[in-house]
């Protein structure tokens, strides 16, 4: 399992025509997904986020963690991932919390944990993980 600590410093700017922009909640949780294999989004201290992780890690997955409560605008981010796994216009931060943990595959929202349990259980989950080229064998 791989934490990264490299986000929580000041979201990275980007420029363009002379500007200096900053990359929205949205774009950064899309940049951060799509940076390794597996990627799952927690916070520190979740139960469902440790079942998750520790479910990965017994299959073999050296997952890329980000740990919400540990980041740099980090509420913002679980807002958009709420959102995202909600598919709803609009979250509190209490469901915002609840939606977490988030396990992106090959770049693509799997779900939270009642979807990578379910996928564990059908047995779509192995072949998604080595479609993703975080397993091997």
């Amino acid at each position: 399992m791989r934490m990264v600590e490299s986000e929580k410093e000041e979201a990275p700017a980007v420029e363009a025509e002379g500007k200096v922009m900053r990359w929205s909640p949205y774009e950064r949780v899309a940049r951060m997904a799509s940076g390794n294999a597996v990627v799952v989004f927690s916070v520190s201290g979740c139960c469902m986020c440790h079942v998750v992780k520790r479910l990965l890690l017994g299959l073999g997955v050296g997952p890329t963690v980000y740990e919400l409560d540990q980041e740099k605008g980090g509420r913002e981010m679980q807002a958009v991932l709420a959102h995202l796994l909600s598919g709803s216009p609009s979250t509190s931060a209490s469901s915002a919390s609840a939606s977490l943990p988030a396990v992106f595959v090959g770049g693509n929202l799997l779900g939270g944990v009642e979807k990578v349990m379910s996928c564990h259980i059908n047995g779509s989950l192995v072949p998604l993980l080595k479609q993703a080229g975080a397993l091997w064998l």
